[in-house]
């Protein structure tokens, strides 16, 4: 009689006696799942595969078959890409719904300018031998052109670091070059080299002062610029001898201030070659400059005051337009300044004249 783990028919033909389904125990513990036959990279021909003659027993299955975790892999990179591209396509749709807000914007304030003539004494001292003329001079230890406007050193504040220091302070360096010492500007011509690094707010300002002077304290071209008369005066040397300082300071968080005291001599001639003989005209600036952080990335500057004290110049001359130097022999005509009307209306300024101190004029020949 069969056993309980027997089949019907009795324990097959040469299986071991006392070993329950015979010779196929020992390989029960081998499991061949769907997974592991797909996996394979050999594949049995099929018998009527191998009827041909010198036909193989197995043949090599192509790699991409031959595993089925490759065939989710491309599922998987897809899935992955649609994940990237919702995500950023959200992020672009919250950024347009929700802009970041633009920076505040401080509007800049109005320059004020103060023009103060400096009449002389006496004639104005003069000689063809201008290396001379700046040698008997204050002016004789200056150093010519933008070297004379040394940079000091830059040092971080509280809110501000270094190199925005050095920015402010280069900047308005780059102002007093281009409104004192660039030719075009001082003979009456080009002033873009200085208006571009004027904040915009300023601009309309700039303007109106260049095409419609006027001595108010907010429209001198003379306080934006050296300017000279080109029709009365030119220079006899090109080399302008220049000596200051500069020093910055911040305010606050959000505004850092440029303060530049500075004196500039030029060598000056009659225009025309009528008088050979070339006399001294020294212009000393004070000027105020204050920085926003917008105004420090871009480069440019505010310029709030303006302080110019120029001679020899006649008081009676108007100074708001241009500036018209005495020269080699010449002395000032008699009278004050330009009379002011108390009773005019609109922002107008206090006509000013002082004398230049015979310490600032060449000294005479030994």
């Amino acid at each position: 009689m069969a056993g309980p783990g027997d089949p019907p028919e009795g324990t097959p033909e040469g299986t071991p006696e006392g070993v329950p389904g015979g010779g196929e125990e020992e390989y029960r513990s081998v499991v061949f799942d769907e997974s592991f036959v797909r996996a394979a990279r050999l594949q049995e021909f099929s018998a009527r595969e191998r009827v041909g003659e010198h036909a193989p027993a197995v043949r090599r299955r192509p790699a991409a078959a031959a595993a089925t975790g490759t065939r989710s892999l491309p599922r998987q990179a897809l899935l992955l890409v649609l994940l990237i591209a919702i995500a950023f396509g959200t992020a672009v749709f919250m950024g347009v719904r929700n802009p970041a807000p633009p920076p505040r914007h401080r509007p800049a304030d109005p320059l004020r300018t103060t023009v103060v003539p400096l009449a002389p004494p006496g004639a104005v001292p003069g000689t063809q031998d201008v290396a001379e003329l700046f040698a008997r001079s204050p002016a004789a230890q200056f150093k010519s052109g933008a070297a004379g406007i040394a940079l000091p050193a830059a040092r971080r504040t509280e809110h501000f670091s270094d190199s925005q220091v050095l920015t402010a302070l280069t900047t308005a360096k780059d102002y007093l070059v281009a409104s004192s010492l660039d030719p075009d500007a001082l003979t009456g011509g080009d002033v873009r080299s200085a208006r571009i690094l004027l904040d915009p707010d300023q601009l309309d300002q700039f303007d109106r002062s260049m095409s419609r002077p006027a001595a108010d304290g907010r429209h001198a071209a003379t306080g934006w610029v050296v300017r000279l008369d080109p029709e009365r005066t030119e220079l006899a040397d090109p080399r302008i001898r220049v000596q200051g300082s500069l020093r910055a300071a911040e305010i606050n968080a959000e505004l850092i201030d440029v303060t530049s005291e500075h004196t500039f001599v030029y060598a000056v001639r009659p225009a025309g070659g009528a008088d050979e003989r070339a006399s001294l005209f020294t212009v000393r600036r004070e000027l105020h400059f204050r920085f926003d952080r917008e105004d420090l990335q871009r480069q440019r500057a505010e310029l709030l005051t303006s302080h110019l004290q120029a001679g020899p110049l006649a008081c009676a001359t108007p100074s708001a337009d241009r500036l018209r130097p005495l020269h080699a022999g010449q002395t000032a005509k008699p009278g004050g300044p330009a009379g002011t009307d108390p009773y005019a209306s609109g922002p107008r300024s206090t006509a000013l004249c002082g004398t230049l101190a015979p310490s600032a004029r060449p000294s005479p020949r030994a």
